[in-house]
């Protein structure tokens, strides 16, 4: 049932911005980190999204299939359900390329040969905005899941099934 292959969209979506939620949240966590196992600082984490199947494809399988005359007009057979496994992706969470921040302080013992530490990257205010964003964005897949899952009821209701 196509119908339902919406649903598949926005739980995909909840999916990915679940997962941006956490890594917001581990980036706020390790804020005050001067250094990791390696050495370094923490590095900012940033969660870069995709298409699953992207417009460009849907379109070329409706042009592949046959095409047959209609008093309406021209359409498609063998229509198959393009959207199946639509949706968004994780194409992959990435180090932030923000510089990191140094601060003197020579008697520190991570200090370097200069004197100085490194802060990590992670700003606190923008960690703040990225998680509002994400929330709202969470909150609105969710909306429309319900606004699905309202019109499968309205439609069963109807049926009489």
């Amino acid at each position: 049932m196509s119908f339902l292959n919406s649903l598949d969209i926005g739980f995909s979506a909840l999916s990915a911005e679940r997962l941006r939620m956490d890594v917001i949240s581990q980036n706020i966590a390790h804020q005050d980190s001067y250094n990791t196992a390696d050495g370094d600082p923490y590095c900012r984490q940033l969660v870069s999204f995709q298409e699953k199947v992207t417009f460009s494809d849907v379109m070329n399988r409706y042009t592949q299939e046959r095409e047959s005359a209609h008093k309406h007009g021209v359409y498609y057979r063998k229509n198959r359900n393009n959207y199946t496994y639509a949706g968004v992706q994780v194409a992959e969470v990435i180090d932030d390329e923000t510089p990191f921040t140094p601060v003197y302080d020579p008697d520190n013992p991570l200090a370097d040969e200069n004197g100085y530490i490194y802060q990590t990257n992670v700003d606190n205010s923008k960690e703040q905005i990225d998680l509002l964003a994400a929330q709202r964005s969470y909150e609105a897949n969710a909306t429309a899941i319900e606004a699905v899952k309202s019109m499968l009821d309205k439609a069963q209701t109807l049926t009489g099934r």
